[in-house]
């Protein structure tokens, strides 16, 4: 975008203050920055320190956020309910797709949505991992009978390196799932829980709870299948704290 900027210039005695400079202080009167990470690269070190009061806006949510001194606060637009989206898109053609900077500071839980996944072959597995935790994930999953509405007992349904989510029973089916994802971003345990559905399946609706006791700060989502995916997107969105 036009406005946006990757660093916030802190001017000493005897430097130049450009055209262009004096251009985006005009014609923003706050920094404008793509992201949360851009956002935090351009203050601090040879750029300028933050300090209470600093203001911002992010163009990947369209707000104005504030510096409380301890941590940034989002001023408005205020949102029309607690989901704000924050990213996603199409699984594309390989076996994995990795979704970059979901997670951030700015939301504590998220709510994760895929719909009409479609995979090379049927019985695909589909699992998820989140960036800088490879071990540890724990997740459980309890069939429900679509017509009978007959729930099995949860049973372990992933291995220690991922999380399993459910197998698409049909390559076309155009399968889906919801996740909420509690503390990704935060430095201690995660948990999610959720449901997922394959129109084509024996089951139509699967029960989904899990956990990983990691305290890495994860940004990233991937999501995996043992058969290449053909369609389908995945889409996150924030939960707002006020």
């Amino acid at each position: 975008m036009a406005n946006t900027q990757t660093a916030v210039p802190l001017f000493v005695a005897n430097s130049i203050l450009t055209a262009a400079q004096q251009n985006i202080s005009a014609g923003t009167g706050v920094p404008v920055f793509a992201t949360t990470v851009t956002r935090d690269a351009a203050f601090g070190g040879s750029n300028k320190a933050l300090a209470e009061g600093q203001l911002c806006y992010l163009e990947s949510t369209n707000v104005v956020q504030y510096y409380s001194g301890s941590a940034w606060a989002t001023v408005g637009p205020a949102t029309s309910g607690a989901l704000v989206y924050v990213g996603g898109g199409s699984v594309g053609t390989s076996t994995a797709v990795t979704y970059s900077s979901i997670f951030n500071s700015t939301y504590d839980n998220y709510l994760i949505i895929a719909s009409d996944l479609q995979t090379g072959a049927a019985n695909a597995n589909l699992t998820f991992t989140i960036s800088g935790i490879t071990t540890g994930y724990y997740t459980n999953v309890g069939l429900i009978s679509w017509g009978t509405g007959t729930i099995t007992a949860l049973a372990e349904g992933n291995n220690s390196a991922n999380s399993g989510v459910f197998a698409s029973a049909s390559a076309t089916s155009g399968a889906g799932f919801n996740l909420f994802m509690n503390g990704p971003n935060l430095a201690k345990a995660k948990s999610w829980a959720g449901f997922a559905a394959d129109p084509a399946g024996t089951y139509g609706r699967v029960g989904i709870i899990g956990k990983n006791s990691s305290t890495t700060q994860s940004t990233d989502f991937t999501l995996t299948t043992s058969s290449a995916f053909a369609a389908g997107r995945v889409d996150f969105y924030g939960y707002a704290k006020a």
